[in-house]
Protein backbone atom coordinates (compact mmCIF):
# COMPACT_ATOMS: atom_id res chain seq x y z
CA UNK A 1 0.00 0.00 0.00
CA UNK A 2 1.19 3.50 -0.89
CA UNK A 3 -0.55 6.05 1.34
CA UNK A 4 -0.10 9.65 0.16
CA UNK A 5 -3.14 11.30 1.73
CA UNK A 6 -1.56 12.42 4.98
CA UNK A 7 -3.24 15.83 4.96
CA UNK A 8 -6.53 13.98 5.43
CA UNK A 9 -5.21 11.82 8.29
CA UNK A 10 -2.07 9.98 9.33
CA UNK A 11 -1.35 6.51 10.67
CA UNK A 12 -1.16 6.50 14.47
CA UNK A 13 2.45 6.11 15.62
CA UNK A 14 3.48 3.23 17.87
CA UNK A 15 4.34 5.60 20.74
CA UNK A 16 0.77 6.89 20.79
CA UNK A 17 -0.72 3.41 20.52
CA UNK A 18 1.38 2.13 23.42
CA UNK A 19 0.52 5.04 25.71
CA UNK A 20 -3.17 4.96 24.83
CA UNK A 21 -3.36 1.20 25.46
CA UNK A 22 -1.68 1.61 28.83
CA UNK A 23 -4.05 4.40 29.89
CA UNK A 24 -7.16 2.55 28.68
CA UNK A 25 -6.19 -0.59 30.62
CA UNK A 26 -4.42 0.82 33.69
CA UNK A 27 -5.08 4.56 34.26
CA UNK A 28 -8.72 4.45 33.16
CA UNK A 29 -10.16 6.64 35.94
CA UNK A 30 -12.09 9.84 35.33
CA UNK A 31 -9.53 12.68 35.62
CA UNK A 32 -12.09 14.68 37.63
CA UNK A 33 -12.42 11.96 40.27
CA UNK A 34 -10.62 12.50 43.58
CA UNK A 35 -9.56 8.90 44.18
CA UNK A 36 -6.24 7.38 43.16
CA UNK A 37 -7.31 6.20 39.69
CA UNK A 38 -8.74 9.63 38.93
CA UNK A 39 -5.60 11.38 40.12
CA UNK A 40 -3.46 9.03 38.02
CA UNK A 41 -5.54 9.89 34.94
CA UNK A 42 -5.26 13.59 35.71
CA UNK A 43 -1.47 13.28 35.91
CA UNK A 44 -1.37 11.53 32.55
CA UNK A 45 -3.45 14.30 31.03
CA UNK A 46 -1.28 16.98 32.64
CA UNK A 47 1.82 15.42 31.06
CA UNK A 48 0.12 15.34 27.67
CA UNK A 49 -0.94 18.97 28.02
CA UNK A 50 2.69 19.94 28.54
CA UNK A 51 3.72 17.94 25.46
CA UNK A 52 1.11 19.62 23.27
CA UNK A 53 2.04 23.02 24.70
CA UNK A 54 5.67 22.38 23.73
CA UNK A 55 4.50 21.45 20.23
CA UNK A 56 2.94 24.89 19.69
CA UNK A 57 5.36 27.01 21.71
CA UNK A 58 3.05 27.77 24.62
CA UNK A 59 2.52 27.18 28.32
CA UNK A 60 0.42 24.18 29.45
CA UNK A 61 -2.22 26.39 31.05
CA UNK A 62 -2.84 28.00 27.65
CA UNK A 63 -3.97 24.71 26.08
CA UNK A 64 -7.63 23.66 25.92
CA UNK A 65 -8.28 20.16 24.63
CA UNK A 66 -11.11 19.70 22.11
CA UNK A 67 -12.51 16.89 19.99
CA UNK A 68 -10.33 17.95 17.04
CA UNK A 69 -9.35 20.81 14.77
CA UNK A 70 -12.93 21.53 13.75
CA UNK A 71 -14.10 22.10 17.31
CA UNK A 72 -10.97 24.12 18.09
CA UNK A 73 -11.68 26.39 15.10
CA UNK A 74 -15.34 26.74 16.06
CA UNK A 75 -14.46 27.59 19.65
CA UNK A 76 -11.89 30.13 18.47
CA UNK A 77 -14.08 31.96 15.96
CA UNK A 78 -17.58 31.67 17.41
CA UNK A 79 -16.45 31.73 21.04
CA UNK A 80 -14.44 34.91 20.55
CA UNK A 81 -17.23 36.51 18.48
CA UNK A 82 -19.69 35.91 21.29
CA UNK A 83 -17.22 37.34 23.79
CA UNK A 84 -16.88 40.42 21.57
CA UNK A 85 -20.63 40.98 21.27
CA UNK A 86 -20.31 44.67 22.19
CA UNK A 87 -17.47 45.34 19.75
CA UNK A 88 -17.95 46.24 16.08
CA UNK A 89 -19.13 43.19 14.19
CA UNK A 90 -16.38 43.22 11.58
CA UNK A 91 -14.19 40.22 10.73
CA UNK A 92 -11.40 39.53 8.25
CA UNK A 93 -10.56 36.06 6.97
CA UNK A 94 -9.50 34.50 3.67
CA UNK A 95 -11.25 32.76 0.80
CA UNK A 96 -9.06 29.67 1.23
CA UNK A 97 -9.81 28.67 4.82
CA UNK A 98 -10.72 25.14 5.87
CA UNK A 99 -14.51 24.55 5.90
CA UNK A 100 -14.51 24.47 9.71
CA UNK A 101 -13.39 28.11 9.69
CA UNK A 102 -15.25 29.25 6.58
CA UNK A 103 -18.56 27.91 7.90
CA UNK A 104 -18.11 29.85 11.16
CA UNK A 105 -17.73 33.10 9.29
CA UNK A 106 -20.73 32.24 7.12
CA UNK A 107 -22.75 31.94 10.34
CA UNK A 108 -21.43 35.23 11.69
CA UNK A 109 -22.33 36.91 8.40
CA UNK A 110 -25.86 35.49 8.65
CA UNK A 111 -26.03 37.03 12.13
CA UNK A 112 -25.21 40.47 10.79
CA UNK A 113 -21.43 40.56 10.89
CA UNK A 114 -19.46 42.19 8.09
CA UNK A 115 -17.04 39.51 6.89
CA UNK A 116 -14.22 40.43 4.52
CA UNK A 117 -12.71 37.43 2.72
CA UNK A 118 -9.29 38.19 1.28
CA UNK A 119 -8.73 36.52 -2.09
CA UNK A 120 -5.48 34.66 -2.80
CA UNK A 121 -2.96 35.41 -5.48
CA UNK A 122 -2.99 33.14 -8.54
CA UNK A 123 -0.55 30.76 -6.83
CA UNK A 124 -2.74 30.44 -3.74
CA UNK A 125 -0.71 32.66 -1.40
CA UNK A 126 -2.04 35.52 0.72
CA UNK A 127 0.37 38.20 1.83
CA UNK A 128 0.54 40.04 5.12
CA UNK A 129 0.03 43.27 3.16
CA UNK A 130 -3.25 41.97 1.74
CA UNK A 131 -4.54 41.13 5.22
CA UNK A 132 -3.47 44.54 6.51
CA UNK A 133 -5.31 46.32 3.68
CA UNK A 134 -8.50 44.46 4.60
CA UNK A 135 -8.37 45.57 8.24
CA UNK A 136 -9.65 48.77 9.83
CA UNK A 137 -9.68 50.01 13.44
CA UNK A 138 -13.14 48.39 13.74
CA UNK A 139 -11.90 44.90 12.85
CA UNK A 140 -12.75 42.57 15.73
CA UNK A 141 -11.59 39.13 14.55
CA UNK A 142 -8.92 38.07 12.04
CA UNK A 143 -8.46 34.41 11.06
CA UNK A 144 -5.78 33.25 8.61
CA UNK A 145 -4.61 29.64 8.30
CA UNK A 146 -0.90 28.86 8.63
CA UNK A 147 -0.72 26.25 5.84
CA UNK A 148 -3.43 25.63 3.29
CA UNK A 149 -4.65 22.05 3.35
CA UNK A 150 -5.11 21.76 -0.43
CA UNK A 151 -2.18 23.63 -1.99
CA UNK A 152 0.43 23.82 0.78
CA UNK A 153 0.51 27.62 0.63
CA UNK A 154 2.36 28.87 3.73
CA UNK A 155 1.17 32.15 5.20
CA UNK A 156 3.58 34.33 7.18
CA UNK A 157 1.63 34.49 10.44
CA UNK A 158 4.18 36.55 12.43
CA UNK A 159 4.21 39.21 9.68
CA UNK A 160 0.40 39.15 9.52
CA UNK A 161 0.17 39.66 13.28
CA UNK A 162 2.55 42.64 13.13
CA UNK A 163 0.60 44.33 10.34
CA UNK A 164 -2.84 43.66 11.83
CA UNK A 165 -1.77 45.13 15.16
CA UNK A 166 -0.84 48.41 13.43
CA UNK A 167 -4.30 48.88 11.96
CA UNK A 168 -6.56 46.96 14.35
CA UNK A 169 -4.79 46.76 17.72
CA UNK A 170 -7.86 45.38 19.52
CA UNK A 171 -8.59 42.59 17.03
CA UNK A 172 -8.32 38.96 18.11
CA UNK A 173 -6.06 37.03 15.74
CA UNK A 174 -6.62 33.32 15.13
CA UNK A 175 -4.70 30.87 12.98
CA UNK A 176 -5.71 27.38 11.98
CA UNK A 177 -2.35 25.59 12.26
CA UNK A 178 -3.71 22.08 11.76
CA UNK A 179 -1.68 21.46 8.58
CA UNK A 180 1.48 22.97 10.07
CA UNK A 181 1.62 21.31 13.48
CA UNK A 182 4.06 18.43 13.64
CA UNK A 183 5.78 19.33 10.38
CA UNK A 184 6.78 22.96 10.94
CA UNK A 185 7.96 24.76 14.07
CA UNK A 186 5.09 26.64 15.74
CA UNK A 187 5.69 29.42 18.25
CA UNK A 188 2.27 30.66 19.30
CA UNK A 189 3.47 33.02 22.04
CA UNK A 190 6.35 34.36 19.98
CA UNK A 191 4.16 34.88 16.93
CA UNK A 192 1.76 36.95 19.02
CA UNK A 193 -1.46 35.22 17.94
CA UNK A 194 -4.38 35.13 20.34
CA UNK A 195 -5.76 31.76 19.28
CA UNK A 196 -4.23 28.78 17.46
CA UNK A 197 -5.82 25.44 16.52
CA UNK A 198 -4.17 22.02 16.10
CA UNK A 199 -5.38 18.44 15.64
CA UNK A 200 -4.01 15.11 16.85
CA UNK A 201 -4.70 12.89 13.85
CA UNK A 202 -2.73 15.08 11.43
CA UNK A 203 0.56 14.32 13.22
CA UNK A 204 0.31 10.58 13.90
CA UNK A 205 -1.91 10.90 16.94
CA UNK A 206 -5.45 9.52 17.29
CA UNK A 207 -8.63 10.94 15.84
CA UNK A 208 -11.07 12.64 18.16
CA UNK A 209 -8.68 15.04 19.89
CA UNK A 210 -7.35 18.50 19.15
CA UNK A 211 -6.36 21.60 21.03
CA UNK A 212 -6.83 25.35 21.06
CA UNK A 213 -4.10 27.67 22.30
CA UNK A 214 -5.56 30.72 24.02
CA UNK A 215 -3.23 33.57 24.87
CA UNK A 216 -3.37 34.71 28.49
CA UNK A 217 -5.98 37.40 28.98
CA UNK A 218 -8.01 36.52 25.87
CA UNK A 219 -11.70 35.95 26.59
CA UNK A 220 -13.51 33.17 24.72
CA UNK A 221 -16.99 31.94 25.62
CA UNK A 222 -17.55 28.17 25.69
CA UNK A 223 -19.55 26.34 23.04
CA UNK A 224 -20.05 23.20 25.20
CA UNK A 225 -21.50 23.63 28.70
CA UNK A 226 -21.72 21.23 31.61
CA UNK A 227 -19.21 20.14 34.22
CA UNK A 228 -16.69 22.91 33.66
CA UNK A 229 -13.77 20.81 32.43
CA UNK A 230 -10.88 22.47 30.57
CA UNK A 231 -11.17 25.62 32.62
CA UNK A 232 -14.87 25.87 31.83
CA UNK A 233 -14.18 26.24 28.12
CA UNK A 234 -14.94 22.68 27.04
CA UNK A 235 -17.18 20.72 29.38
CA UNK A 236 -17.42 16.95 29.26
CA UNK A 237 -15.29 14.13 30.61
CA UNK A 238 -11.93 14.40 28.92
CA UNK A 239 -11.01 11.54 26.54
CA UNK A 240 -7.85 10.77 28.49
CA UNK A 241 -6.54 8.00 26.20
CA UNK A 242 -6.86 10.22 23.11
CA UNK A 243 -5.27 13.18 24.88
CA UNK A 244 -2.38 11.01 26.07
CA UNK A 245 -1.98 9.66 22.53
CA UNK A 246 -1.89 13.22 21.19
CA UNK A 247 0.82 14.13 23.66
CA UNK A 248 2.85 11.00 22.90
CA UNK A 249 2.66 11.67 19.15
CA UNK A 250 3.81 15.25 19.68
CA UNK A 251 6.72 14.10 21.84
CA UNK A 252 7.77 11.46 19.27
CA UNK A 253 8.08 13.87 16.33
CA UNK A 254 11.43 13.87 14.48
CA UNK A 255 13.45 17.06 14.26
CA UNK A 256 11.86 19.58 11.94
CA UNK A 257 15.10 19.98 9.98
CA UNK A 258 15.12 16.23 9.27
CA UNK A 259 11.48 16.30 8.21
CA UNK A 260 12.02 19.29 5.91
CA UNK A 261 14.92 17.60 4.11
CA UNK A 262 12.90 14.41 3.74
CA UNK A 263 9.87 16.19 2.28
CA UNK A 264 12.01 18.24 -0.09
CA UNK A 265 13.52 15.02 -1.48
CA UNK A 266 10.10 13.48 -2.03
CA UNK A 267 8.74 16.61 -3.69
CA UNK A 268 11.80 16.92 -5.93
CA UNK A 269 11.37 13.29 -6.96
CA UNK A 270 7.72 13.92 -7.86
CA UNK A 271 8.52 17.05 -9.88
CA UNK A 272 11.40 15.36 -11.69
CA UNK A 273 9.28 12.40 -12.77
CA UNK A 274 6.15 14.29 -13.81
CA UNK A 275 7.41 17.82 -14.48
CA UNK A 276 7.64 17.30 -18.24
CA UNK A 277 4.56 15.10 -18.64
CA UNK A 278 2.25 16.81 -21.18
CA UNK A 279 -0.92 16.09 -19.18
CA UNK A 280 0.36 17.17 -15.75
CA UNK A 281 0.20 20.68 -14.38
CA UNK A 282 1.46 21.48 -10.90
CA UNK A 283 -0.17 24.18 -8.77
CA UNK A 284 2.75 25.26 -6.59
CA UNK A 285 2.45 28.31 -4.33
CA UNK A 286 5.57 30.42 -3.88
CA UNK A 287 7.21 29.41 -0.60
CA UNK A 288 4.77 26.54 -0.12
CA UNK A 289 5.47 23.62 2.18
CA UNK A 290 7.07 20.57 0.52
CA UNK A 291 4.75 17.98 2.04
CA UNK A 292 1.60 19.03 0.11
CA UNK A 293 1.63 19.01 -3.70
CA UNK A 294 -1.42 19.86 -5.79
CA UNK A 295 -1.51 18.86 -9.44
CA UNK A 296 -3.94 18.33 -12.29
CA UNK A 297 -3.92 15.39 -14.67
CA UNK A 298 -5.55 17.36 -17.46
CA UNK A 299 -8.22 15.58 -19.44
CA UNK A 300 -9.14 13.15 -16.68
CA UNK A 301 -11.64 13.55 -13.87
CA UNK A 302 -10.00 13.31 -10.47
CA UNK A 303 -12.64 10.88 -9.20
CA UNK A 304 -11.82 8.48 -12.04
CA UNK A 305 -8.10 8.75 -11.38
CA UNK A 306 -8.59 8.24 -7.64
CA UNK A 307 -10.39 4.95 -8.25
CA UNK A 308 -7.74 3.90 -10.76
CA UNK A 309 -4.99 4.55 -8.20
CA UNK A 310 -6.89 2.93 -5.33
CA UNK A 311 -7.25 -0.28 -7.33
CA UNK A 312 -3.44 -0.35 -7.40
CA UNK A 313 -3.14 0.30 -3.66
CA UNK A 314 -2.17 3.97 -4.07
CA UNK A 315 -4.12 6.55 -2.09
CA UNK A 316 -4.20 10.32 -2.71
CA UNK A 317 -7.11 12.78 -2.59
CA UNK A 318 -8.87 15.27 -4.82
CA UNK A 319 -8.78 18.05 -2.22
CA UNK A 320 -9.97 18.62 1.32
CA UNK A 321 -11.39 15.47 2.89
CA UNK A 322 -14.10 17.70 4.41
CA UNK A 323 -15.33 18.92 1.00
CA UNK A 324 -17.03 15.56 0.27
CA UNK A 325 -16.66 15.84 -3.49
CA UNK A 326 -17.74 19.46 -3.83
CA UNK A 327 -15.68 21.66 -6.20
CA UNK A 328 -12.67 23.07 -4.39
CA UNK A 329 -13.37 26.54 -3.01
CA UNK A 330 -9.62 27.04 -2.69
CA UNK A 331 -8.78 26.28 -6.32
CA UNK A 332 -11.81 28.28 -7.44
CA UNK A 333 -10.56 31.30 -5.49
CA UNK A 334 -7.16 30.88 -7.17
CA UNK A 335 -8.84 31.29 -10.54
CA UNK A 336 -8.19 27.80 -11.92
CA UNK A 337 -10.40 26.64 -14.73
CA UNK A 338 -13.23 24.21 -14.07
CA UNK A 339 -11.34 21.54 -16.02
CA UNK A 340 -8.22 21.99 -13.89
CA UNK A 341 -10.27 21.90 -10.70
CA UNK A 342 -12.17 18.81 -11.84
CA UNK A 343 -8.88 17.00 -12.56
CA UNK A 344 -6.91 18.12 -9.50
CA UNK A 345 -5.19 15.72 -7.12
CA UNK A 346 -3.56 16.38 -3.76
CA UNK A 347 -0.47 14.39 -2.81
CA UNK A 348 0.53 14.77 0.83
CA UNK A 349 3.55 13.17 2.45
CA UNK A 350 4.40 12.00 5.94
CA UNK A 351 7.69 11.00 7.52
CA UNK A 352 7.11 7.34 6.63
CA UNK A 353 6.83 7.88 2.88
CA UNK A 354 9.72 6.93 0.61
CA UNK A 355 10.95 7.74 -2.87
CA UNK A 356 9.67 4.29 -3.88
CA UNK A 357 6.19 5.50 -2.95
CA UNK A 358 6.62 8.47 -5.26
CA UNK A 359 7.92 6.26 -8.09
CA UNK A 360 4.86 4.01 -7.73
CA UNK A 361 2.50 7.00 -7.86
CA UNK A 362 4.18 8.49 -10.93
CA UNK A 363 4.16 5.17 -12.77
CA UNK A 364 0.46 4.73 -12.01
CA UNK A 365 -0.38 8.28 -13.16
CA UNK A 366 1.46 7.70 -16.43
CA UNK A 367 -0.45 4.46 -16.84
CA UNK A 368 -3.72 6.29 -16.13
CA UNK A 369 -2.95 8.92 -18.77
CA UNK A 370 -2.30 6.19 -21.32
CA UNK A 371 -5.23 3.91 -20.54
CA UNK A 372 -8.16 5.89 -19.14
CA UNK A 373 -10.76 7.50 -21.35
CA UNK A 374 -10.31 11.25 -21.58
CA UNK A 375 -13.04 13.58 -20.45
CA UNK A 376 -15.02 15.32 -23.20
CA UNK A 377 -16.77 18.62 -22.72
Amino acid sequence: MVYLDNSATTAVCKEAVEQMTRVMTEQYGNPSSLHTLGIDAWREMTKARAEVAALVGAKPEQIVFTSGGTEANNLAVLGSAEAKARSPHVAVTTAIEHPSVAACFDRLEAQGWTVIRVQPEADGTISAEAIERACTPDTTIVSVMTVNNETGAHMDIPAIVTRVRRVAPRALIHTDAVQAAGKLPIRAEKWGVDLLSVSGHKLHGPKGVGALYIRKGVRVLPRVLGGGQEGGLRSGTEPTPAIVGFGAAAAALPKFSEQAAHYERLKACLLEELGTHPDVRFHLPQGGVPYIVNLSLNGFRSETVLHFLAQRGIFVSSGSACAKGEPSAVLTAMGLSSDEIDSSLRVSFCRDNTEEDVHALCAALREAANSLQRRHG
